[in-house]
């Protein structure tokens, strides 16, 4: 048996702990445990800002570069962490002038520093690295890495998505939601002569370095989320214009330029609706663009991928099967959704990405309602209730970079649409949607502080429905029966004592409950069962009649 150290071991024991409790067949690794948890060598320091500086070349799949990493130590330490994914190189780490010693334990990478770095002390190390980033399988789906593609003249295609998988995987950085550079990055970027990077940010000017390469340089001004700093290599064309004061810019190879031109005027409506609901659009001094990509897409910050092939819906097809999901770009609308919930707020764990995705899909209704109305919105929501998995909790494991369930999409919308319902006001919804999204601008937050705001605003205790849907695979079970000309109701779920209002319609007039777990009686008069109506569209929930 192997010696472990205390650390270790209590890391080892509260793993399988959590795994018992949450999800008794996943297990983790210690290689999890690194890149998901946030030990010391990583609290005790503030990233500052990244300055990217990388070469690569296509022909060999490769990246030479170095990433200048700025940050503020916030405790005394001799030792920080940081990560690049193991196959890669580390050439030096240097600080002053001086190069650094480290040590690898898988994807993270320890730096020790002879003389402590004290307290509030602002440090920049410069990480040297090279080497052959993976390529990604199914991007954006399963593992993450670059995509190398040809585009129809044969030239070079290049993307990268990382989401998930983690941005160490082809850059140095502190791999963790929870840490964002706070004054900026810069993405400096150098290719072929011939082909173009576009990045998130502002472009900044290119650079012909003589050597058969030009460098083309982006600032970001705002924080943003590792996952989403991004390079995009091709035969890129520009166009855009200022829509009400904000720069929309788009990028798209070459030929695609007459059908980009129209595909994206769905732009401007979109931002009309969710400025409008959710508030301004949270990178402003960055800009806003579309960037084609050779797969389907990502919500990578003021530079949103685009790989939808300018087609109505998902690739084509309706994923509602109800006829309103080809009225508009599924990519364009959820992707650009992102920009306020899950590039402004952002969750710290990855196993509370329901944060991101179901604000994101619910998102899309929003976008039907502005354009279509709330009865299309209503079908278009409901719809996706068939891509519901059922097979895991929407939460995932925290502190060992697992997400939850796909469900976090459909079954995280359909909760929104339900507590919506349950708040019955749409004045105060919006603005509380608006509110959110203005409160936690550019924050990284956790589902405590999503619940806690919501029951703060609404002044109903949200708790045990987000906990029913969130943390559990089953949704609520409404059950009743007629039983001497009385309705008996309540409620059959994995929260006990769980309580949330229902409407139902009773002879055609819509009538208010509030189901426990307990049996209730409602005091009209009910002759026959099909006197009462449940109307399912507005309140995600099964029903039983007994």
């Amino acid at each position: 048996m192997k010696n472990f150290s205390p650390l270790i071991l209590c890391e080892l024991i509260l793993i399988v702990f959590s795994t018992f409790n949450i999800n008794a067949q996943e297990t983790f690794t210690r290689k999890d445990s690194l890149h998901g948890s946030l030990r010391f060598e990583r609290t005790c320091y503030d990233v500052l800002r990244y300055d990217l500086n990388i070469k690569i070349n296509p022909e060999e799949k490769s990246i030479t570069g170095c990433n200048e990493i700025s940050f503020k130590v916030v405790e005394n330490t001799s030792k920080i962490q940081l990560d690049l994914f193991e196959n890669m190189h580390i050439d030096s780490i240097v600080l002053n002038a001086v190069k650094l010693k480290y040590k690898r334990e898988f994807n993270a990478v320890f730096i020790d520093f002879e003389t402590p770095l004290a307290k509030n002390s602002q440090q920049k190390i410069t990480f040297y690295y090279s080497g052959n980033p993976n390529i990604a399988t199914n991007p954006p789906w399963g593992a993450g890495g670059f995509v190398y593609k040809k585009d129809s003249n044969g030239k070079d295609w290049i993307g990268v998505a990382v989401q998930g998988t983690g941005a160490s995987l082809w850059y140095p950085c502190k791999d963790s939601q929870t840490d964002e550079p706070d004054l900026g990055t810069t993405i400096k970027v150098a290719v072929p002569n011939g082909l173009m990077n576009v990045s998130n940010g502002r472009f900044m000017g290119s650079d012909d370095l003589k050597n058969g390469y030009t460098r083309w340089d982006w600032e970001v001004k705002n924080p943003i989320n590792n996952y989403d700093i991004t390079i995009n290599v091709g035969d890129y064309v520009h166009f855009g214009e200022n829509y009400k004061g904000l720069d929309l810019d788009y990028y798209v190879l070459r030929e695609n330029e007459t059908k980009a031109r129209i595909q994206f005027e769905q732009v401007k409506p979109m931002m009309d609706c969710f400025q409008s609901k959710f508030g301004a659009y949270p990178f402003f001094e960055d800009g806003f663009k579309l960037v084609e990509t050779s797969f389907l897409g990502m919500e990578n910050q003021s530079a949103v991928s685009y790989g939808n092939k300018y087609l109505s819906g998902y690739a084509g097809t309706d994923l509602s099967q109800s006829g309103v999901g080809l009225l508009f770009d599924y990519i364009i609308i959820h992707e650009s959704a992102h920009e306020w919930f899950g590039n402004s707020i952002t969750s710290k764990d990855i196993a509370d990405m329901w944060i991101h995705e179901a604000f994101g899909m619910y998102a899309e209704s929003v976008f039907i309602e502005c354009n279509y109305g709330f009865e299309k919105a209503l079908l278009y929501v409901n719809g996706n209730q068939h891509n519901i998995r059922y097979d895991k909790p929407i939460i995932g494991q925290y502190g060992v970079n697992y997400k939850g369930t796909y469900d976090m999409y459909y079954k995280g919308a359909l909760m929104l649409n339900t507590i919506r319902s349950v708040i019955d006001n749409d004045e105060k919804w919006y603005a509380m949607l608006s509110k959110f999204s203005n409160t936690f601008r550019h924050k990284i937050i956790d589902t405590k502080t999503v619940v806690d705001f919501f029951n703060q605003e609404s002044g109903i205790n949200l708790t045990p429905i987000f906990d029913q849907y969130l943390r559990y695979i089953d949704i609520p079970v409404f059950e009743y029966r007629i039983r001497k000309k009385r309705l008996e109701f309540r409620w059959k779920t994995d929260i006990v004592n769980f309580s949330m209002p229902l409407d139902i319609n009773i002879k055609g007039k819509k009538i208010r409950l509030h189901p426990t777990s307990a049996w209730q009686k409602w005091n009209g008069k009910i002759v026959k069962s099909k006197e009462v109506e449940i109307p399912i569209d507005h309140f995600f929930i099964k029903v039983n009649v007994l």
